[in-house]
């Protein structure tokens, strides 16, 4: 893979491989754009079968960091790191610590944070060689629940749109992944009355979410022929494809996962079939806008954050119209709102406020 013509492709400015013998850390760091300010995003942990994946990823995820938080109205910019390694079994505290060094060699060009595979422990660790990382547990702490209470909101402004009633209650939820935050949207929809199907491809993480809320659950591969209002990807990306397109038997495809879509194709192919996509970067936004009140004056408040948090109705609905009024796929609708912000800002950013 030519690095270059994929860094030219996605637009991103900077990627830098990071290696330690010692700890036989394997990371990639990309920072896509900081017209709004430094790149803020987590850092992914997981076994990818090649470092092509790994970069291809991390590619993917910095860009719609870029877009998340132009959305989200954050005066951040945006990026990501992936560690190649198996979480559950290659972590250690010499991971981190070198992972932490190569984070502040960046010198505040990338903020880091959690993501898939790591935790507030993991974060602490990291944090005891940079001083660029948010989301630890003395501060905002774990985003995943302001993620998940940004796509129960989600949820709320697609079933309003779809069926003219923004309430859950009854409505048939397909969760597709309750690690993390797909548990606590688990909880934000039983506690609501809907009628809940989950899948997982841990047992040991599936089990006890199924027991905790009463939820029915079917194989990893079943949840796409579940029949259901909403189907709620809350695992990895990619899984809006070719294969799986036409099993879909739902109204509405709203959920926390990054990079639904395996192309842009994709979402063409979701809206001609009449199903009300919620365009990832702009529903899973709750865990950054969460990580992001740490910057404000004063500090964390998370009375705050999850007013901002909540918001994420009114920016879907946004999107939504703007989808409607220029006849185009919601994916574009939210691209376009995203863009916008951007340039704007940047146009204000080229003024010279002297020293």
């Amino acid at each position: 893979m030519e690095v270059f013509r994929e860094m030219e492709k996605y637009g991103h400015e900077q990627v830098v491989y990071c290696h330690d013998r010692v700890s036989g850390l394997k990371s990639i760091i990309a920072i896509h754009d900081t017209t709004l300010g430094p790149a803020l995003g987590g850092c992914r942990m997981w076994p990818y079968d090649s470092e092509e994946d790994a970069l291809i990823d991390v590619l993917r995820l910095s860009r719609g960091m870029t877009y998340k938080n132009a959305v989200m109205g954050l005066d951040l910019g945006g990026g990501k790191a992936v560690i190649i390694g198996d979480p559950r079994k290659d972590k250690s505290e010499e991971l981190f610590r070198a992972f932490g060094k190569f984070v502040q060699s960046l010198g505040g060009r990338y903020i880091t944070a959690e993501d898939v595979g790591i935790g507030p422990s993991d974060i602490s660790i990291v944090s005891s060689e940079t001083e660029f990382v948010a989301g630890l547990p003395d501060t905002s702490g774990d985003p995943s629940p302001a993620t998940a209470f940004g796509v129960y909101r989600g949820m709320k402004a697609c079933c309003k749109v779809v069926f003219g009633d923004e309430s859950l209650k009854g409505r048939k939820v397909a969760v597709q992944g309750v690690g993390h935050v797909g548990r606590h949207v688990v909880r934000h929809l039983v506690e609501e009355g809907a009628d809940v199907t989950v899948t997982d491809i841990f047992d040991d993480i599936l089990e006890p979410v199924v027991k905790e809320y009463g939820v029915k659950s079917v194989g990893p591969e079943a949840i796409y022929d579940v029949e259901c209002d909403i189907f709620s990807p809350c695992a990895l990306g990619a899984i809006i494809n070719d294969e799986t397109i036409g099993r879909l038997k739902c109204k509405i495809i709203a959920g926390a996962a990054n990079n639904q879509l395996k192309e842009p194709r994709h979402g063409v192919l979701v809206e001609e079939k009449g199903i009300l996509y919620a365009p990832d970067f702009v529903i899973n936004g709750g865990g950054v806008t969460n990580v992001a009140d740490e910057f404000k004056p004063g500090g964390y408040k998370k009375e705050r954050a999850y007013a901002q948090v909540a918001r994420i109705y009114d920016k879907l609905l946004r999107v939504f119209e703007v989808a409607r009024s220029r006849r185009i796929p919601t994916y574009q609708a939210a691209d376009i709102v995203a863009e916008e912000r951007i340039n704007n800002i940047g146009r204000i950013n080229r003024l010279y406020l002297g020293r």
